[in-house]
């Protein structure tokens, strides 16, 4: 039985280490600064000015 969660451990860590490598292709490969830059400006883009008091 030991070797079955063993097996499984590694099997799971593979998979970990393909799905990180495939964001990090998925990330710099497309070039998506631009999507990344307007998300970024996301919060300062309100139409609307907040007055206090």
């Amino acid at each position: 039985m030991d070797t079955l969660f063993d097996n499984a451990s590694s099997v799971m860590t593979v998979i970990s280490f393909i799905t990180f490598a495939g964001i990090l292709w998925w990330v710099y490969v497309h070039r998506k600064a631009t999507d990344f830059t307007a998300a970024a400006n996301l919060p300062f883009d309100d139409d609307e000015e907040v007055h206090h008091g």
